[in-house]
């Protein structure tokens, strides 16, 4: 029996057959309570939305893709498989934990969904064994209903491209392709992807933004596939400059919200002094970490308090992007890597006379810090005259966009408050940048 949910953003979501069996399943039950910003609620209050309502979202687009571009019904299947399971592995809080739990615990969130799916690993918590343990694998099921399990894990676990974009956009009209299918990758990651069209309309809608504004429905109808690549019809590139101009804008004013930021940096430290095995993190809520981090006591109890009453720690120190050189730039992508960051982080309370837990550095990527220019989910391709060029070369707006910075600080110190002055100063000793 079909169900019709009944979403703020896109509407009428229809569920029926196995799509409706995958909603209702305990790995995608658990989604309902993890958030999907993370500790975003604490500057953005209504930013208690869901990672189950967003790939029910990123489900319901795929669909509208692959029915806009005319997919046979096997692809549109595995499509529409792909933006629902997606995200079936994120850890609690989202991507606030997504490098803690890779580089500690060795879970890639869509490298794990492969996993799950296949129920290569737990899929359920121990305490649900007596309910769940009779329960087919998600892979049992895609099958039983006629999908191939392997493809829709191959799309969600963000396979390499077959082909670059400099060899499509010097791809010649007529010029023979073997098709490969990677434009149904780039439904679910690509330049213009399901996926982040949902996320950049909803997130703006809960936290109250107003940067989330994008012609979805421009950009599905002129979509098309040429050599085997997704690209956008020229009559779609005005709205494929919004998507660009939505999505810079709410990385700097939400994503990188420092005050977020911060508090995601305290989550990361309570963990890092719990004795917790975390192994199996891709099975908790966001409840039942911070109930197991409560649990703990000492400085994990203590940062978990202060954390879930909002004091928070306070910035000691922050170096803008305005005013970084060349050198401060590469002194800063030393410590771009976890373990790195962490000798940086011990360095630092050493010298300020603190505990590790009372100083948490905040740098962005290594590729962000040293080049300006960002490519990737960008590099909009525009099919023109049967011949497929970069928006970039046909847009001065996205050419701007690519060039100007996603965030405003190029690293961001926090200490809890009575320790800033302290910590600060040890910053400034250690790193001798010129901006200090």
């Amino acid at each position: 029996m079909p169900k019709t949910v009944h979403d703020p953003l896109h509407g009428s979501i229809r569920l029926d057959g196995v799509f409706l069996k995958l909603a209702d399943r305990h790995e995608m039950q658990r989604l309902r309570q993890i958030k999907q910003l993370g500790l975003g609620n604490f500057v953005f209050p209504g930013a208690n939305h869901t990672r189950f309502e967003h790939s029910l979202g990123v489900y319901h687009l795929s669909g509208q893709m692959a029915e806009s571009l005319k997919l046979s019904d096997e692809e549109s299947d595995v499509v529409r498989a792909a933006g629902m399971l997606h995200d079936i592995c994120h850890t609690p809080f989202s991507h606030t934990l997504s490098e803690l739990a890779e580089v500690r615990f060795g879970l890639d969130h869509m490298k794990a969904a492969r996993k799950l799916i296949n129920g290569e690993i737990p899929t359920y918590a121990e305490k649900d064994e007596e309910f769940l343990m009779s329960e087919p694998t998600i892979s049992e099921i895609l099958e039983d209903a006629g999908i191939s399990s392997r493809r829709v894990c191959d799309l969600i676990e963000y396979p390499e491209s077959k082909q670059s974009m400099g060899d499509l956009f010097s791809q010649k009209a007529g010029q023979s392709f073997f098709r490969s299918g990677n434009y149904l990758h780039q439904i679910i990651h690509g330049p213009i992807d399901s996926d982040q069209m949902d996320y950049l309309v909803r997130d703006a809608h809960y936290t109250g933004v107003t940067h989330g504004a994008i012609d979805i429905e421009r950009i599905i109808s002129m979509l098309q596939v040429h050599n085997d690549q997704l690209v956008l019809n020229k009559g779609g590139a005005t709205a494929a400059e919004g998507l660009m101009v939505s999505r810079s804008l709410m990385y700097t004013s939400v994503y990188y919200h420092e005050t977020v930021r911060v508090a995601g940096s305290m989550l990361n430290k309570a963990i890092e002094e719990s004795k917790l095995d975390m192994r199996d993190i891709h099975l908790m809520t966001d409840c039942d970490l911070m109930a197991l981090l409560e649990s703990q006591g000492g400085k994990t109890l203590k940062i978990s308090r202060d954390l879930m009453n909002r004091r928070l720690y306070k910035k000691a120190y922050v170096g803008y992007v305005a005013d970084i050189s060349e050198e401060d730039s590469r002194i800063l992508a030393q410590y771009t890597q976890y373990e790195e960051r962490k000798k940086l982080e011990q360095e630092i309370a050493d010298l300020a006379d603190v505990h590790l837990s009372e100083v948490a550095v905040d740098i962005p990527s290594e590729s962000a810090l040293l080049s300006k220019i960002s490519i990737g989910k960008t590099d909009v391709s525009i099919l023109k005259d049967d011949k497929v060029r970069s928006i970039t070369k046909m847009s001065s707006i996205a050419k701007a966009l690519q060039s100007r910075d996603t965030f405003r600080w190029a690293i961001l110190v926090s200490s809890p408050k009575d320790k800033t002055d302290a910590v600060g100063k040890a910053v400034k000793k250690v790193l001798n940048l010129s901006m200090s």
